[in-house]
């Protein structure tokens, strides 16, 4: 193998890692940091952060390399498609294994209810975690393989969707028992899971390149499905002006961030 390429290669491989392990320790971090404070209103600012930057890195990042790699564009849309379904079915299927309630939602469950019901989500929803952080790893590796700038604001998307995500998830590993600190820990254990998605991703698609404008667009659905069917809906709840003008602006400060990574790094 030539120098060049080998070099080329070694340094993707860091990039891959240093991306996935950085995006698991920021998003796990910022998430603990939020929960353990209760700052509500910096969770519904990253909301509309996430949205701006979850949908620019799908419709003008990762959608047009996918279409330039010569992909057959017929084939990468029933792709988009598919994912877009594949997407809702995963969330029914969450949803009818989870009920993400709390006390005092109008649901009326006796005193207690949520800490019983918490007690049998918690190890599933570190599991379902891992598995989670496993699958962004091979979307980072197939972004960082077809261009470095696109694994850059990919691994961005992915921390901006991630810290609303595992706030959630920190407050059901609080409720189920785990300690402030064994919740950090186990969250992070889980969150290393991108680390060995990222590696396993990289030898896959090294081998199999023309596998990676579909990986790209299957993220790219799952990123617009995530900010259009969850996160925008939750921003709908406040519809008053001066709620809105606060989530326009984050969600253009998002898209203005994707842009400019996309064109200065």
């Amino acid at each position: 193998m030539h120098e060049n390429s080998r070099l080329k290669i070694h340094s993707t491989l860091i990039s891959i890692l240093s991306a996935t392990a950085i995006a698991g320790l920021i998003s796990i971090t910022a998430a603990a940091i939020f929960s353990f404070s209760l700052l509500s209103r910096m969770v519904e600012r990253m909301v509309s952060l996430s949205v701006g930057i979850m949908l620019a890195t799908a419709l003008l990042h990762a959608l047009p390399e996918a279409v330039e790699s010569g992909a057959d564009p017929h084939s990468l849309f029933t792709c988009l498609l598919a994912g877009l379904l594949a997407f809702f079915l995963l969330e029914k299927f969450a949803i009818l294994r989870h009920s993400h309630h709390h006390e005092g939602d109008g649901h009326h469950h006796h005193h207690g209810h949520d800490v019983q019901e918490a007690g049998k989500s918690g190890w599933m929803i570190l599991v379902g975690d891992g598995l989670h952080n496993f699958t962004d790893g091979i979307l980072i590796a197939a972004a960082f393989l077809a261009d470095p700038k696109l694994g850059l604001v990919t691994g961005l998307a992915i921390i901006a969707h991630e810290i609303p995500q595992e706030i959630g998830d920190f407050i059901v590993l609080l409720n189920a028992g785990f300690s402030r600190t064994r919740a950090y820990i186990f969250n992070l254990l889980s969150s290393l899971m991108a680390v060995v998605g990222g590696v396993v991703g990289y030898y896959m698609l090294e081998d199999a390149s023309n596998l990676i404008p579909y990986v790209l667009v299957f993220a790219s659905s799952g990123f617009i499905y995530i900010a259009v069917s969850d996160l925008m809906p939750q921003m709908q709840r406040r519809a008053t002006l001066r709620e809105t003008i606060p989530q326009v602006i984050l969600i253009g400060c998002g898209i203005a961030i994707v842009v400019l990574l996309k064109q200065h790094h």
